[in-house]
């Protein structure tokens, strides 16, 4: 118990309710907020539904075990948790993995959707300059 007398407390910032909001922001925008994004989320975490619903409207943040779950799920709630640490540089392997699946599967579609004949590949090749 703290005495009576003496002196006060200083103030400072309090970082807890921009931490729930980000990680409000975050889940929302990857899962909306809908009744199943809250199913969703007590999946991934096995937190109650009450739980949840305080994350999802920033009443307060997860921690500690239902944190790192959920950014083992959510992309976006690990950039997120990344930002507010200050470490977004982490991110960037990741983002150059998923663009370079996202151009895989571009590629396929169109040699799906285009087929080029085989004997006809040599003739698409690089043209030197001056020809």
């Amino acid at each position: 118990m703290l005495r009576k007398k003496g002196k006060r407390f200083p103030e400072r910032a309090r970082t807890g309710d921009s931490y729930a909001a980000a990680i409000a922001d975050a889940l929302r925008t990857e899962l909306g907020g809908s009744h199943r994004a809250t199913k969703t989320v007590m999946r991934w975490t096995g937190a109650s539904e009450r739980t949840v619903k305080n994350w999802l409207s920033a009443r307060c943040g997860p921690s500690g075990d239902h944190l790192i779950r959920l950014a083992r799920e959510s992309d976006t709630v690990l950039a997120t948790l990344l930002a507010l640490a200050d470490r977004n540089h982490h991110m960037v392997g990741g983002d150059i993995r998923k663009i370079r699946d996202s151009l895989d599967q571009v590629v396929r579609l169109i040699d799906d959707t285009f087929p080029i004949p085989r004997d006809s590949i040599s003739d698409i090749g690089p043209t030197e300059p001056g020809s």
